[in-house]
Order: structure tokens, then C-alpha cells, then sequence
């Protein structure tokens, strides 16, 4: 899908007339267009397809089992579908593959074009599941958001040292003692 420039340029001057300021002024004349392009890259994943190069990337030649793998520690940013303001934290991934081991980096991947639409934190976590599970037929997925939003620490409660976790498991990583030990794995940082 392509983002409209010329619309969210106009809207912006707009949004500084409404709120009393000349966007004909010095430090605010190119700001539309910056927020235009920010809002380019800040939602690059709406229509994308988050399953996309899963399956290109994938491997079955060194699968040797089908024990749980787990990346910890991917950065995201994301906007709240609330306030349209920032979120950011870091991902743990965990899945369970099946036939196909998938590139480490292809998560990232997936977790980048998920965030980059407007979101609310636990969709996230689902999404990611879900591709994982269709894109890679993986057999259980597991993942922990730790995040920090400027919803909750620029306005309102204006909590600046909140953060909210989110564990979103499907499939047989949402079995028990297999969900507790990979959430312990993830949380001992530490290998």
C-alpha cells in the first residue's frame, strides 16, 4: 500500500493551525513533509505481508530437531492504534519448527513489519504467532513484548518508568512445563 505524502503533509499543517501555530514559520515550514516520510517508514507494514521470505529463508537440511529455538532481544517500535503515539521495547521470539528451521534474522523481520502498523502491544505478540505458524509451519510459537508507551508516560498518567509485558504462546509452546521453562530461558538473559 502507499502512503499518501500529500495528504498527511496537508493534514500536518492543519493539525498546527488547530493547535495555534503558523506553519509558514522558520522551524515549522518543512515540518509536514518530515512527518509525511516519518509516517512512510513508521508504517511501512500496513498491507504488508508479515509471512513474506519465511519460507525462502528457510532450511530443512540442518533441522536435526524439533526442539524449541529462541531469539531474546529484538528491539521494535510501534505505534498505539489509540493515540498514535510511540512504543518501543524489546521482543523474545521462541518457536517450535516443524519440517523447516527458518533464518534467525527472517524473525526480525517478521517482528518489523508487524510493528510498523498501527497496534496495540498484544496483537502484536498474535500476529507474530500466527505468521510463524503459517509462514513457516511452525508447531508452537512463544513471545514475550516488554515495551515502554509515550501514551502512558508523556500524557495522561504519566508514568515514565512504566512498562508493559505481554506472552502471547500458541500450539505446543503453550503447553505447561514447556511454556514456563522458555519463559524462564528468556528471562535469564544470560544463555
Amino acid at each position: 500500500m502507499a502512503i499518501d505524502r500529500d495528504r498527511i503533509a496537508a493534514a500536518v499543517r492543519e493539525i498546527l493551525v488547530a493547535i495555534g501555530e503558523n506553519p509558514s514559520r522558520d522551524g515549522l515550514r518543512e515540518t509536514p513533509v518530515r512527518v509525511a516520510d516519518a509516517m512512510a517508514e513508521l508504517y511501512a507494514g500496513v498491507g504488508a505481508d508479515a509471512t513474506a521470505g519465511l519460507s525462502d529463508s528457510a532450511s530443512t537440511a540442518d533441522v536435526v530437531s524439533n526442539d524449541p529455538v529462541i531469539v531474546r532481544d529484538l528491539a521494535f517500535r510501534s505505534m498505539c492504534e489509540h493515540h498514535l503515539l510511540p512504543f518501543h521495547g524489546v521482543a523474545h521470539i521462541a518457536y517450535e519448527p516443524t519440517d523447516i528451521v527458518v533464518g534467525l534474522g527472517r524473525l526480525a523481520r517478521v517482528l518489523e513489519t508487524i510493528s510498523a502498523r498501527p497496534q496495540v502491544q498484544e496483537r502484536i505478540g498474535l500476529e507474530i504467532c500466527d505468521a510463524l505458524t503459517a509462514g513457516a509451519g511452525a508447531s508452537g510459537v512463544l513471545v514475550v513484548l516488554d515495551a515502554r508507551h509515550e501514551c502512558v508516560s508523556a500524557r495522561g498518567a504519566k508514568q515514565t518508568n512504566a512498562s508493559a509485558v505481554t506472552v502471547t504462546a500458541t500450539g505446543t509452546l503453550a503447553i505447561e512445563p514447556t511454556r514456563s521453562a522458555l519463559l524462564t530461558l528468556i528471562g535469564r538473559g544470560d544463555g
